[in-house]
């Protein structure tokens, strides 16, 4: 009897909250009116401007030549471990 009194209370809450935020929703919601529409008119003008030049000077990349991105460090190689018992 305890988990029926129990639910019909969630039951009304989850209600309320839900009646609750369509009112506050409702209430927060309003039309405005809308501006009156004007037309302006716009003049532009062109200008000749320099050449543009590239901002990066990347190296070109040639069919098989070096490949100048390639990491100019090199990692030591991975130590070589012997098992204990066998030496191997």
């Amino acid at each position: 009897m305890k988990s029926v009194l129990g639910r019909r209370i969630a039951a009304v809450a989850g209600g309320a909250a839900v009646t609750a935020m369509v009112v506050l929703t409702a209430s927060c919601a309003k039309e405005e009116e809308k501006a009156p529409e004007t037309s302006t008119t716009t003049t532009t003008t062109t200008t000749s401007a320099a050449p543009v030049e590239p901002t990066e000077k990347a190296p070109r990349l040639e069919p098989g030549g070096p490949n100048p991105f390639s990491p100019s460090v090199i990692a030591p190689p991975a130590p070589t471990a012997t098992h204990p018992r066998t030496g191997n």
